[in-house]
């Protein structure tokens, strides 16, 4: 993204910019924004960035494979699945909130207004399309073999939620929303303007819930 920067006027203060000489190097803020740093990776950070969001989609699931295979899957039917649900509302807002913070302290430290470096975007929008597109029940589909409409979020393929997520979703999840990202229909190049780190994190968003809509659209249709 080019960047244009006006020259002060005379007489006119200006605050120093961040750099390593003038400020300690903020380790715990780029190693979140880079995610983990992926984002130094020479190659497709940004791909990276969102095979991380899956991982992190990844980590109530695999909680929850842990608890049906220790107790059997028992009480999941209720209030558990809810909490299961409530949990990764919890991590996208999460995400979000530490993603614009970590995205502001690098774009400062780099004075960049949005460094490549800089991942945790992709993380938080990738989330964002699972959870759009997953959580969201195909209510007159109901779930297979259950009779029951499920309100649940990123589900294993157990027996009693058949056809909730496979790889499948989860590619095409990847793919939408790597092209929602590139692409940034409206409003999302606009987003880009807002100041900060909310500018580096909400074009991400706003490609993650075309994506998520899109992902939703292919579970209706039962591809």
């Amino acid at each position: 993204m080019s960047e244009t920067t006006d020259a002060p006027q005379e007489g006119a203060s200006v605050a120093p910019a961040r750099t390593p000489a003038t400020a300690g190097k903020p380790r715990f803020a780029l190693f979140i924004a880079t995610a983990g740093g992926l984002g130094y990776i020479p190659f497709a950070p940004g791909t990276f960035g969102s095979l991380a969001g899956l991982v992190l989609a990844g980590v109530p699931t695999g909680a929850l494979i842990l608890a049906v295979l220790i107790w059997g899957g028992i009480g999941f039917w209720g209030w558990d699945v809810y909490l299961f649900s409530y949990a990764q509302v919890l991590i996208a807002l999460l995400t979000a909130a530490i993603g614009v913070w970590s995205a502001s302290e690098a774009s400062s430290f780099w004075r960049e207004k949005d460094p490549q470096r800089v991942v945790i975007d992709e993380v938080s929008g990738q989330h964002l399309t699972l959870l759009l597109g997953m959580s969201v029940p195909v209510w007159w589909r109901g779930v297979s073999g259950a009779g029951l409409s499920s309100p649940a979020i990123y589900l294993p393929k157990t027996s009693f939620y058949l056809d909730v997520v496979n790889w499948k979703y989860l590619l095409l999840g990847l793919i939408l929303f790597r092209a929602f990202d590139i692409w940034k229909p409206f409003p999302a190049r606009q987003a880009e303007s807002l100041p900060g780190g909310w500018g580096i994190m909400a074009d991400d968003w706003m490609a993650g819930i075309y994506a998520g809509i899109g992902l939703w659209i292919a579970r209706a249709a039962g591809l």
